[in-house]
C-alpha cells in the first residue's frame, strides 16, 4: 500500500484512463523519457538544442558514494550563477536535461543530480506504483539534502559562483525545493506544483508547511487550482505558515494558475498548459534575477 501523501501524489501523476502507453529506453542520464511517465506526447516537447553549451553528465562523491547528475551551462564561461534543478519522481530523464539546457541557454550552471540512485533506477519502471513504492517512498530527505550540497560542491569547483545559487524543482523536486530553502545555500527558489503537507515519518520528518516559518531562501510557489494531488487548502496552510515565519518565508510567494492540472509544466505529457507554463518560466527567470541570482 501507498503511504496516503505519496497515494496523493500518484493519483495526481497517473494518466487518465484509455491512454496509451509508450515505452521509452533510457540509455543514459538525460536521454530518453522515463517509461512511467508514459503516456509521452513527443510532437508538442520541447527540444533545447545543445548549442553553444556544456552539457552531458558529471559525477561525484557525497558521504562515498558516487552521485551521477546532468549539468549544463554556457560554453567557456565561469563564475556562473549556479541553478540546482530537482526532477520529478521520474528521475534525470530527457524533459530534465531540457529544462538545464534552457536555464543554460539563459546564462546559468545548471545540475540535476540523479537523488534516487542508492534506492533504484526510475528508468526502469513503467508504473507509476510500483516506482513510487519501491523507490520514491525509501528515499531519505536526509540522503537528498547531502547530495544537493554535493552538487553544490560540484559546481563551485567547476565554474559556477557559490554566491549566486538557487533551486528549482517540479512535483516531487517542488516539495524539495522548499524544504532545500530551509536547509542550504541557496538565494532563492522556484517550486513547481511540490506538496506542502503532509505526514512525518522517519524518512520524511519535515514538510514544507513546517519548515516554513524558517525559510533562509525566499521560494515562489507556481501551482495549478485544478491540481488533484494539492488541494488548495494547503497553499492556504503555507500562506499562513509562511506569514508567520522569517524575512525569506514573509518574503516567498504564489502563483495559482486558473484551469490549470498537476504538471503543466510537462511539456512531454498530456498535462501541459503552455500559457501557464510559460508565465512561470519567466516569472522564474525574474525571482532569480529579483534576488540576486543572475
Amino acid at each position: 500500500m501507498l503511504h496516503d501523501d505519496l497515494r496523493q501524489d500518484f493519483d495526481a501523476l497517473v494518466p487518465a484512463r484509455g491512454a496509451s502507453r509508450r515505452s521509452a529506453l533510457q540509455l543514459m542520464l538525460g536521454a530518453g523519457y522515463a517509461a512511467a511517465a508514459a503516456p509521452v506526447m513527443a510532437q508538442q516537447a520541447i527540444a533545447t538544442p545543445a548549442d553553444g553549451l556544456t552539457v552531458g553528465e558529471v559525477s561525484f562523491t557525497v558521504d562515498g558514494t558516487q552521485v551521477h547528475a546532468y549539468r549544463a551551462a554556457p560554453q567557456g564561461r565561469s563564475g556562473l550563477p549556479v541553478v540546482l534543478v530537482v526532477s520529478e519522481i521520474f528521475g534525470v530523464h530527457e524533459y530534465i536535461a531540457d529544462v538545464c539546457r534552457r536555464l543554460a541557454h539563459a546564462g546559468y550552471l545548471a545540475i540535476a543530480p540523479e537523488l534516487f540512485a542508492r534506492q533504484g533506477d526510475p528508468g526502469a519502471y513503467g508504473e507509476v506504483a510500483k516506482l513510487m513504492s519501491e523507490i520514491i517512498a525509501k528515499v531519505p530527505d536526509a540522503q537528498v539534502m547531502a547530495d544537493l550540497d554535493g552538487a553544490v560542491r560540484w559546481a563551485g569547483a567547476h565554474g559556477g559562483d557559490l554566491q549566486k545559487v538557487a533551486i528549482t524543482g517540479f512535483c516531487w523536486g517542488g516539495r524539495i525545493a522548499w524544504l532545500y530553502a530551509a536547509h542550504g545555500p541557496v538565494k532563492a527558489g522556484v517550486a513547481w506544483y511540490g506538496r506542502l503537507v503532509g505526514q512525518a515519518s522517519a524518512l520524511t520528518p519535515k514538510q514544507p508547511v513546517d519548515v516554513a516559518p524558517i525559510l533562509k531562501a525566499p521560494v515562489l510557489g507556481l501551482y495549478g487550482e485544478k491540481d488533484g494531488g494539492i488541494p488548495l487548502d494547503t497553499v492556504d496552510k503555507m500562506k499562513a505558515a509562511l506569514g508567520a515565519g522569517s524575512p525569506a518565508a514573509k518574503g516567498s510567494e504564489f502563483v495559482v494558475y486558473p484551469d490549470a492540472p498537476h504538471a503543466f509544466h510537462a511539456d512531454y505529457r498530456p498535462s501541459y498548459r503552455k500559457e501557464a507554463a510559460q508565465d512561470g518560466w519567466s516569472r522564474m527567470l525574474a525571482w532569480f534575477k529579483r534576488h540576486g541570482v543572475a
